[in-house]
This record gives C-alpha cells, structure tokens and sequence, in this order.
C-alpha cells in the first residue's frame, strides 16, 4: 500500500509541476516524461515485491541517519522542483525550447538510465536509498561495481540530467545541473560512512578507482 501512495503521489506531484505552470495539458513533452517514468518504474515495484520485497522495503525508506544527507535531500527536492516548474513556464511562453526530436533522444537516453538503475538493483540486494550500513552488508565489487564505485549514482544522473531535455526546457536543463554538485556531496559523505562501517570497502577503494565516470572521477 505504502509503494501505491508514493507512486501515484509521484505521478501527481509532477502532473502539478508541469502542468499548471505550462497552463495546458497540451505538452507532450510532459506526457512522453511520465510515460518513460512512470510505466517502467511500476514494471520495476511488481518485479521488486513479488521477488525481492525486502530490496523493495529498503528502496521506500527514505528517512537519512546522517545528517549531512538531511541537506543533500532538502537540496535535491528544492532543485526538482525548480525544473519542473521552469519547464512547464518555458512552454507556456515558448521560451528556449528544445526541437521534440531532441526530447525523444533524450527519452532515449533517459531509458537507457533505467536500464542500468534495473541492472544495479539486480547486482546489489543491499541498495538501500539512505546512507548506511547494513546488518550482514559485504563490499560488491562485480559487475558495474567493478568499473565503478557508484554506479547506481551514475544511472540517476543520467535520469536526472535527461529529464528537462525530455521535457525540451534549456532553462530546465541548466537548473538540473546543480544535482552535480550535490551527488558528489553525497558520495563523499557515503564514503566515509561506508569505510567507516563496511569490512573491505577501504580495500574496493584501491581496486575501483573511479568513483561515477570510468577514467573521469
């Protein structure tokens, strides 16, 4: 029930942001993000609670420990919120707005963020959504984890940064921009609590270097 809430709460909260401020529901960009959104993101709870409903638990609970996350998710809704609504006035005045073949290769884009959030959840049962360490937790360091240290983290900026190019805003865009700062932040912080806390994660360190973009960072 709860994973029904958030998820047509979702898909309310955005309707909201784009829709009233773009004052129509003529905006297709705004229909191609929900689809491209929402559709695969039910496929993925079904798939999550009838084979892993404890992996499904943990990706629900938001509530952060450390404080530091606190401010990194006050920031990170602040920010969402400012691009969808900049998106849906860009529309509204036709103000830098992206031709909407741009927006379906951002779609594209978008999906093939889906698809490697899907293969991360696949590869890692203990992918929580708050910073912490978990009971019985060890290092994974197959797979994605062994190009990169966070490759979940990559996956959501690929969604994150193709989401206003979906939605054909440049203001949009510029604004999603500020989630770069903000998930390194994130890492920085999840690094220390993890080596803190996690047996071998100091050893995956020196094995995987980078820690979002092979041979980057």
């Amino acid at each position: 029930m709860a994973a029904l809430i958030k998820y047509f709460s979702g898909i309310a909260a955005l309707m909201i942001l784009t829709f009233i401020p773009a004052g129509t529901f003529d905006y297709r960009q705004a229909w191609l993000l929900l689809g491209i959104l929402f559709i695969p993101m039910f496929i993925a709870g079904v798939v999550m609670m009838l084979k892993s409903p404890e992996l499904l638990k943990k990706r629900l609970n938001m509530k952060e420990n450390e404080s530091e996350q606190k401010s990194v998710i006050l920031y990170s809704g602040i920010m969402f919120i400012a691009m969808f609504v900049s998106a849906g006035l860009s529309y509204r005045f036709s103000f830098l707005m992206i031709p909407y073949t741009c927006s379906l290769i951002a779609a594209a884009i978008f999906l093939l963020g889906y698809i490697l959030w899907a293969e991360v959840l696949r590869e890692n049962e203990y992918l929580s959504r708050t910073v912490e360490v978990q009971e019985n937790q060890k290092v994974i360091d197959t797979g994605l984890y062994g190009v990169v240290r966070h490759p979940m983290y990559l996956a959501t900026v690929l969604l994150f940064l193709s989401m206003p190019l979906v939605l054909g805003s440049v203001i949009s865009f510029l604004i999603s921009l500020v989630y770069l700062p903000i998930i390194a932040k994130r890492i920085r912080n999840e690094e220390e609590v993890l080596e803190e806390g996690l047996e071998g994660y100091k050893e995956y360190k020196q094995r995987v270097r980078y820690r979002l973009i092979p041979f980057i960072w």
